[in-house]
This record gives structure tokens, C-alpha cells and sequence, in this order.
């Protein structure tokens, strides 16, 4: 599901863009909103209390952690946060281009806890675990496009001030 949140809200943004909203004339701007969107979904999943069964949860997330990695409590807690600050820094034009570069490191490491995942059968919100050959190509794919993002994004223009005298 979280693949498709990227692919159509990519579409989507494009769409935007096609229709005539000047902010998604590219495409690596429209995928740079919808990563933003997927992250903030996703980020979400990490501050959910276990009580709450309809969605991927916090407790989840832990049990996502490999057992080699100390407090993995807090740290689906930092991973959170770090995927809500990628979500903003991708939406703002002068932070995009860091944003995505940032974004891809955090992707490479988070690629263990989701081979973890898979090879350990963690289920997400009561239901099945996700098979290792369909994690995989989901975090290439986010790869992908956190790194499309970065290399294609040019730096804002700098705002020209008026003096007045």
C-alpha cells in the first residue's frame, strides 16, 4: 500500500502540475511531494501506541529492530522523527536536495531492520509479514526516488533584497 501512496501521489502532484500549478511542473518535485506524504504516513506508524490495531504501531516497529541494536524503543522514535523532518526538508525547496541525499542514507539503514522483518515474520498490525522479496524492492524503490529527488534538485535562487534608502 505504501508503494502506491508514492507512485499515484506522484501522478497526482504531476497532474497538479499539468493542470497548471507551477509547483509540480516536474516530476522529481511531484515524487518529492508524494514521498513527503508516504513519509509522513509512515512516520506515523512509530508514535502509534500498541492498543491501536488497524494500522502498523509502535510495538511493531520494535519488533521490526534487530536484536543486535540497542534501545529499540527509542530508536523507532528517532526514525520517526527523522522521517517527519525528510518529509518537511523534501517540501521545501532549499532543503530538498540535503533532504533527499539524507533520506537515502536513512533508507540504506534502515534495510536491516526490514530484512529483520521479513526473515523473522514480523507481522504489522495483526496481519501477515511483509515477504523479503517484496521489502526489498519497496526500499529500492524509495531509494530510488529519494535519490532522484537529490541529484535532480537545484538550489533555490537566492531572494534578491531591495535596499531602501
Amino acid at each position: 500500500m505504501i508503494p502506491l501512496v508514492l507512485i499515484l501521489g506522484t501522478v497526482g502532484f504531476r497532474a497538479l502540475g499539468a493542470l497548471g500549478v507551477r509547483r509540480f511542473t516536474t516530476w522529481p518535485v511531484a515524487a518529492a511531494h508524494a514521498m513527503a506524504v508516504m513519509l509522513v504516513l509512515t512516520a506515523s506508524a512509530h508514535f502509534v501506541p500498541a492498543s491501536v490495531t488497524v494500522m502498523p504501531n509502535h510495538a511493531d516497529m520494535v519488533r521490526m529492530v534487530p536484536p543486535f541494536l540497542p534501545y529499540a524503543d527509542a530508536l523507532v522514535y528517532l526514525t520517526g522523527v527523522l522521517e517527519l523532518l525528510g518529509a518537511a526538508g523534501l517540501v521545501i525547496t532549499q532543503t530538498r536536495k540535503p533532504a533527499g541525499y539524507a533520506l537515502t542514507a536513512l533508507f540504506v539503514g534502515l534495510l536491516p531492520a526490514n530484512i529483520h522483518a521479513a526473515v523473522a515474520h514480523v507481522p504489522f498490525a495483526g496481519g501477515e509479514a511483509t515477504p523479503l522479496w517484496q521489502r526489498i524492492p519497496e526500499q529500492i524503490l524509495y531509494l530510488a526516488v529519494a535519490l532522484w529527488v537529490a541529484r535532480t534538485s537545484r538550489a533555490a535562487a537566492p531572494v534578491k533584497e531591495e535596499v531602501y534608502a
